[in-house]
């Protein structure tokens, strides 16, 4: 299973570069390093479908499942 949230569609990125004591100086790379995202697997209740689902999310993708609710997210989504 790939490591993307189900609601945002947020996966990792590769991060790293210069820092700006080197971009003055030389050129030296300080190397790529792969950043993460937060993601969290979640047993959530939706009480249209009366059953729990079970689905990996972003930190922001739980907070806006909160704040639209889970049945219009998760639809919208494409999960259920």
């Amino acid at each position: 299973m790939a490591r993307i949230c189900a609601v945002t569609k947020r996966s990792s990125k590769m991060g790293g570069g210069y820092s700006n004591r080197t971009r003055a100086t030389q050129f030296n790379p300080t190397g790529k390093k792969r950043k993460y995202t937060n993601l969290q697997k979640k047993r959530i209740f939706v009480p249209e479908l009366k059953k729990f689902v079970v689905v990996t999310l972003s930190t922001k993708g739980i907070k806006t499942l909160q704040k639209k609710g889970a049945y219009i997210t998760l639809k919208k989504a494409g999960v259920i």
